[in-house]
């Protein structure tokens, strides 16, 4: 299983072809090794214990796996043993190709057809760490003989000490229903609201975002270091993930995940596709985000 190690300065990242995923993505201060996002286990980690891994087609879920567009019906298949919805795509179970790298760049591609999905397409992801930071941009294609709504996304886990904030200023909030789907927007509740620094509430949370400013901010005032997260203007929503011990036995409040999103779960299903891009055959979209991380 091929791993990348890239590096520039005093930053290190590690990729990994299986899945897309990122390994780890840290900043060496003199002794001090700081993990900018959650590191994984070993390099053989899947996406679920990674740092961070890619959405594409489109993240989340779609409800009862079925969406009508245009006139014709459109079914998924559960691609987890452990959700019965159709998950974030294929990007992050698949195994990439590795296109090219050098010390502090790397590019990698997947082509996918049939399974799980009606979806047909080629994504591309590329990492470059560079001006001490690291710059991610993801493609998607559609290859299919229809047009089709597509999204992206990243799916990030942040380490998260006693003293972690975040600042990620956004417009609205989405309630949570059974199966983990979005159930109506409203305004933002005041332990959810991060248009200042906050702490992640000692609850489970599973929300997504609409209106994100496209910038945020984790800082980590232990360890003297924040990371600044800035997207281009096609992220313009975020989901929020902090798990509890009823969903994950293990899970010892150490990472929070804040997904920069092109569109609203369940898109599929809302007015306006819930920002979701309408791709003709042949058709391209792409974005990026920056991770900058800073001293405090």
């Amino acid at each position: 299983m091929p791993v990348i190690e890239l590096k520039d300065g005093d930053f290190t990242l590690r990729v990994s072809t299986a899945g897309g995923l990122i390994l780890g993505y840290w900043w060496n201060r003199g002794a001090d090794r700081v993990a900018l996002l959650r590191p994984a286990p070993n390099d053989d980690a899947d996406a679920l214990s990674s740092g961070c891994y890619p959405l594409v087609p489109f993240g989340n879920r779609v409800r009862d796996n079925r969406f009508t567009f245009e006139g014709r019906s459109y079914h998924f298949t559960a691609n987890t043993e452990w959700d019965p919805h159709y998950l974030h795509g294929e990007g992050w179970n698949s195994q990439w190709s590795l296109e090219r790298h050098s010390d502090s760049e790397i590019e990698l591609s997947l082509v996918h057809r049939g399974g799980h999905t009606p979806y047909e397409y080629r994504a591309r992801q590329q990492f470059r760490l560079e001006d001490n930071a690291l710059e991610m941009e993801l493609l998607v294609e559609n290859l299919a003989d229809h047009a089709l709504p597509f999204g992206l996304g990243w799916h990030p886990y942040f380490p998260m000490t006693p003293q972690t904030t975040l600042t990620a200023p956004a417009q609205r909030f989405w309630t949570e229903v059974e199966g983990w789907l979005p159930g109506h927007a409203e305004d933002i509740p005041d332990d959810l609201n991060f248009s200042k620094p906050s702490s992640l509430p000692c609850r489970w949370v599973n929300n997504g975002f609409e209106g994100w400013s496209g910038e945020a901010l984790i800082s980590w005032p232990e360890r003297k270091a924040a990371l600044e997260l800035s997207a281009d203007p096609l992220f313009r929503h975020a989901f929020i993930f902090v798990s509890d011990s009823g969903f994950d036995p293990n899970f010892k409040r150490d990472y929070f995940c804040f997904e920069p999103m092109s569109h609203l779960a369940n898109g599929h299903n809302l007015p306006g596709l819930g920002d979701l891009k309408v791709l003709q055959p042949g058709d391209r979209l792409s974005g990026r985000i920056r991770l900058r991380p800073q001293a405090i």
